[in-house]
């Protein structure tokens, strides 16, 4: 099974790859975990689930991921555009994770909301990643 952190480790990458994404970004940017001063707005990476599913034919593991976007721009915008980016970048996005396959993400849901109690504009994008497991 992919380890939770290769995945995260090979998302990151590819984001760190996308130059509008990296703008709009700025300061912080993508973070394992969100430091007490961490320079509004950058993404985090939330639970991951795993799931086995080797059916002794097929050899394939199933991962929900959660990213999130934090930003304290006035309005939802800056949140709503990084979260575009986002999909834009991964959805549908093939990566390669080790020598053991390839692992396809989907999108599975997508939510922007203002966080009352945090002050902040808070993005969720969760993804589905199958990875199958070279013969």
């Amino acid at each position: 099974m992919t380890a939770p952190g290769d995945l995260q480790r090979a998302l990151f990458l590819r984001l760190k790859g996308d130059a509008s994404l990296s703008a709009l970004l700025g300061g912080a940017g993508l973070l394992e975990r969100a430091a007490d001063n961490a320079a509004f707005p950058y993404v985090t990476c939330g639970q991951t689930s795993a799931f086995d599913w080797d059916t002794g034919v097929e050899n394939n593991d199933d991962q929900l991921i959660t990213l999130h976007v934090w930003s304290k721009a006035q309005g939802e915008a800056e949140t709503l555009a990084i979260m575009d980016a986002i999909k834009a970048r991964l959805d549908n996005a093939v990566l390669i994770i080790g020598p053991r396959g390839q692992t396809r993400l989907s999108l599975e849901f997508t939510e922007a909301r203002y966080d009352e109690e945090l002050l902040v504009h808070h993005g969720l994008l969760r993804f589905r990643a199958l990875t199958q497991e070279n013969a």
